[in-house]
């Protein structure tokens, strides 16, 4: 069997600026120095005069990037996502959101897949955040392809977007010619008839892994991918639970506001159904390996697997 190519989304976010600015004179890049890690650096070898480090002042970066936007600017500001939906959430909120500027915020190493780097970097909440931003565009890829393409389409909408990135390498599973992306438009990855299995972000291809065991116990899971958190997808859910009857959410983030969150505000009001969220349980991370600490907080394939089985049979 073949080996599975990796990439991080991070590294994505990079190649997407890059081949975005060689078409687009009006790009800019901001960075709180840390354009290494947040892979702004390789636009910056290729437009030095086009990126701006700000130094370790990510609020104040906001304020640059709002008035950037204002002279017809497309500016992309980036920084780890504790720091960028975190730290600076009230000029994202009152420079960027209120005005309704076209500012795209490119946040990388979220969630617990920070890994090392421990709970003080692991951002289990930007969503949630940036989710009740108005007028706030929020999008968490899955993997490579989709990473490249969300950029590619914030860069095309007018307002402000928040895309989330990570730092640990993870399958491409949308290398495929029918593959299509649309902000705001979910993807049928699996159909299934017993559960409604709703992912994003890293989570899809441990969902995509989860459905195959599932199959193997006579549970068939329809799997979604959700990768606009905000606006959602609401049609490509509810005619899925039609079907179902049961939904089981799946996100590299708290419980609390993401994913989980938006399809139960979603099904509460137009389609009452039984949820089970799976995701980071109103606690904190800790410092691990990125893939163990998956695997400990049943994020990974096999973790996603035991719980929706679990909520199947009960």
């Amino acid at each position: 069997m073949p080996e599975v190519k990796k990439i991080a989304t991070r590294d994505s976010y990079g190649t997407a600026l890059v081949e975005l600015g060689k078409d687009h004179e009006n790009l800019v890049v901001l960075d709180a120095d840390l354009a290494a890690a947040t892979k702004t650096g390789v636009f910056q070898k290729v437009f030095p005069d086009r990126h701006i480090d700000c130094g370790i002042a990510e609020c104040n970066m906001m304020g640059i990037a709002a008035g950037l936007a204002t002279t017809g600017k497309v500016p992309f500001v980036s920084s780890f996502a504790m720091f960028a939906a975190g730290r600076a959430y009230e000029q994202v909120r009152n420079s960027i959101g209120y005005p309704h500027l076209n500012v795209k915020i490119g946040a990388t190493h979220a969630g617990i897949s920070v890994g090392e780097d421990g709970a003080s970097h692991q951002c289990n909440e930007d969503l949630a955040l940036m989710r009740t931003i108005p007028g706030m565009t929020v999008i968490n890829p899955s993997d490579d392809v989709e990473a490249q393409a969300a950029v590619k389409a914030a860069f095309k909408m007018d307002g402000p977007v928040y895309l989330r990135f990570g730092r640990l390498a993870v399958p491409v599973i949308n290398d495929n010619p029918d593959y299509k992306f649309e902000i705001g438009k979910g993807v049928l990855l699996k159909e299934g008839s017993d559960v409604t299995l709703v992912a994003t972000g890293l989570c899809v291809s441990a969902a995509l892994e989860a459905a195959e065991k599932l199959e193997a116990d006579g549970i068939h899971a329809e799997v979604i991918n959700i990768h606009t958190i905000k606006p959602l997808d609401e049609e490509i859910i509810l005619n899925s639970v039609k079907k179902t009857g049961k939904v089981v959410t799946a996100e590299e983030h708290s419980v609390i506001g993401g994913l989980g969150s938006a399809v139960c505000d979603c099904l509460s009001e137009k389609m009452p159904a039984k949820v089970c969220k799976i995701g980071v349980n109103d606690v904190f991370g800790e410092s691990g390996p990125a893939v163990k600490l998956l695997e400990k907080y049943g994020l990974d394939g096999q973790g996603i697997y035991e719980k929706v089985k679990e909520f199947v049979k009960n």
